[in-house]
């Protein structure tokens, strides 16, 4: 709850119970039920609930007695999407052991300092990525490592560990143990690990499936990385909680995607928006049978709303935007699914508050007033590992109660509903005037012309700074754009001090493993550079 929420959905309880298990118990539970059912679809390849419970039941066993893991140790996985990656996750939860997992575009200096902080010693990771880790091998500091796919010096094979047959001993990690030590993606200083047990994940996950009346047998398209929280959650553990099939690509392939949507009867696909951005710009997708599909979900960044309007209007698609946080273990905030608002974080789910406060003074702040959100719930992270300074600047006390800092800057309206402006480090100062980069890009997808676009800082020949946008046009579009006439209809249609005063046209945005677009590279290499004079810098 907001402390001013006045709409709360008819149909929905108040609270919710997070069942008192493990992540594990999900999998078991749906291997009894009904072992015969598909539990993934990797390309021609159909494992099922019975075959992916046995393999990860084996990297259990390998690793206790192999590789001599005990109840609370940390193991890193770092791998794409594919059947492997689930039976390895499985498998370390079953072993009672906490997965540490890896970003796939993670350097071996990333792969080090994970190593380090989280005190990891064993490594199951793809066989392209293993290079990574050789110098760690190498001095000793990993102990032992398994490939996931063909062989390698100084490893295991995947095919090995699963013929060894290991047998685990009886599970012992209850819902409070430590299950999962995601690391946040590090926007200032080292990445930090994130203290999550298998009762917040559960909490996370039981929430979105009863805020959004999932059923039972769901099939999800996993396409985003499960590597990170929005493709772990949505695309893994949710539909084997609700005993589904996944549908799996182990990267993006906006043609692969819509074959399988329409081939596999896909029903519910949670995906960042440069990828919905992607999918629906492909040639022929009208031509797509995608009416299997009863939910979309967005997630990782605010979704404009242009393209929401698109999705919903023109495809006819159910479009259900959400709020999440690496601390939070996915989900946090949702619309409701037939009461959502454009461009908004949607309501507090189940058991949630969360309030807008000043950052400076962390005095609430009254609805219509932008501030930073604070929350709390039930799937917020214990803490952050072995960094009380970091949890002592993320967690505060306000009204007698405990709240994590999200450093998300948003607006909660007077039904209760919260919008994103930004990020709380992200903010430009035009002759003193605010601008939050994510409400003019948000207005710069309503171009007819713009595929992509970024707004950032850039120095202002006489002191301060201006608004840049950084755009990707359609290709139809190319060529037929120029500077000047992209600015005119922005001044048209944004307050003079928030219209774009640069414009750089690209070909394409840099953006993360999870689609995310990178707009604090594009910021540090603007800063980077000389200051010139425009005529627009004295219009």
């Amino acid at each position: 709850m907001s402390g001013g929420v006045t709409y709360w959905p008819p149909r929905l309880p108040r609270t919710v119970e997070v069942p008192p298990v493990t992540l594990w118990h999900n999998l078991a539970a749906g291997a009894a039920a009904h072992p015969d059912r598909r539990a993934i679809v990797y390309g021609d390849t159909v494992l099922s609930w019975q075959g992916l419970h046995d393999q990860a039941e084996r990297v259990a066993g390998w690793l206790q007695q192999v590789a001599g893991v005990r109840r609370g140790d940390r193991v890193l996985l770092l791998a794409q999407n594919s059947p492997a990656f689930v039976a390895a996750f499985y498998g370390m939860l079953r072993a009672d052991a906490v997965v540490v997992p890896v970003n796939a575009m993670s350097t071996a200096d990333d792969l080090a300092w994970l190593q380090h902080d989280s005190g990891a010693q064993v490594l199951l990771a793809d066989a392209e990525l293993l290079p990574r880790a050789a110098a760690l091998l190498a001095a000793g500091r990993l102990m032992q490592a398994v490939v996931l796919g063909g062989e390698a010096p100084a490893t295991t094979a995947w095919a090995d560990v699963q013929a060894a047959a290991c047998r685990p001993a009886p599970a012992q990690a209850m819902p409070d143990d430590l299950c999962l030590l995601p690391y946040t993606s590090g926007t200032t200083g080292r990445p930090k690990g994130c203290r999550h047990t298998h009762r917040t994940v559960m909490a996370s996950l039981t929430d979105s499936r009863n805020w959004r009346a999932l059923p039972c047998g769901l099939v999800a398209l996993a396409v985003a990385p499960m590597f990170h929280l929005l493709g772990l959650q949505n695309g893994m553990n949710l539909p084997l909680l609700l005993g589904g099939t996944i549908v799996m690509l182990r990267r993006w392939d906006r043609e692969a995607a819509a074959r399988l949507i329409e081939r596999e009867r896909v029903q519910f696909w949670a995906a960042p928006p440069a990828m919905l951005v992607d999918f629906f710009a492909q040639p022929g997708i009208d031509a797509r049978d995608l009416s299997s599909l009863r939910l979309l979900v967005g997630g990782g960044a605010a979704v404009p709303e242009a393209v929401a309007t698109r999705l919903r209007e023109h495809y006819r698609l159910p479009f259900n935007e959400a709020y999440g946080l690496t601390e939070t273990a996915s989900f946090l905030h949702c619309n409701p699914v037939d009461r959502p608002k454009p461009c908004c974080l949607g309501l507090p789910t189940f058991g949630v508050a969360s309030l807008i406060v000043d950052p400076e003074t962390l005095q609430p702040l009254p609805a219509g007033q932008t501030g930073e959100l604070l929350t709390r719930g039930a799937q917020l992270m214990l803490g952050y590992w072995n960094n009380p300074d970091a949890d002592a600047q993320a967690f505060v006390s306000v009204q007698g109660r405990r709240w994590f800092r999200t450093g998300d800057l948003a607006m909660v309206d007077d039904e209760g509903y919260f919008f994103l402006r930004d990020r709380l480090k992200r903010m430009i100062n035009v002759s003193g005037y605010k601008v939050w980069p994510a409400e003019v890009e948000n207005l710069l997808y309503a171009h007819p012309a713009v595929l992509e676009a970024c707004v950032i800082a850039t120095p202002a020949a006489r002191g301060g700074e201006a608004v840049k946008a950084v755009v990707v046009l359609r290709p139809e579009a190319r060529g037929q754009v120029d500077e000047a006439g992209f600015i005119a209809w922005c001044r048209e249609r944004m307050a003079a001090y928030k219209a774009p005063r640069h414009v750089a046209f690209v070909d394409s945005l840099p953006k993360s493993g999870t689609g995310k677009i990178l707009w604090r590279e594009l910021q540090d290499q603007e800063r980077a550079r000389p200051v010139i004079p425009t005529f627009q810098e004295t219009s």
